[in-house]
């Protein structure tokens, strides 16, 4: 395994997909994420794997985004990627872990309310 830093900023990562999430830019949203990404949401209980089910997830909730939503409260990298505290659609407080690819993209997400704990 190796110790070498990716080739890509994860935190910067993080940040554009905030801000496609904010504008509701659903295509620059999906396009984040590679083909076989996997989504786990604690909040709802769901398991989704592929750009057609992300898309079902996430035009919804961009549809129905409220004012201040998916504003950034806290970030840290951890040792496989990057934990996010932010509001969520509907301003509720939540923890995301994301993990990338070689090449950048989103390659899994765990998330949950802010009070809940996640497993990494």
């Amino acid at each position: 395994m190796s110790l070498t830093p990716p080739d890509f900023d994860p935190l910067a990562i993080v940040v554009d997909w905030l801000d496609a999430c904010r504008v509701g830019d659903l295509d620059a949203l999906l396009d984040m994420y590679d083909e076989r990404a996997t989504v786990e949401c604690g909040c709802e209980k769901v398991s989704l794997t592929g750009r057609a089910s992300l898309s079902a997830y996430w035009s919804s909730r961009l549809e129905r985004r409220s004012l201040g939503a998916f504003a950034l409260e806290d970030m840290a990298v951890t040792q496989d990627g990057v934990m996010v505290d932010y509001r969520d659609y509907a301003s509720n407080s939540v923890r995301i872990h994301f993990r990338f690819n070689s090449t950048g993209q989103i390659m899994h997400t765990n998330c949950g309310r802010a009070h809940q704990r996640l497993s990494a």
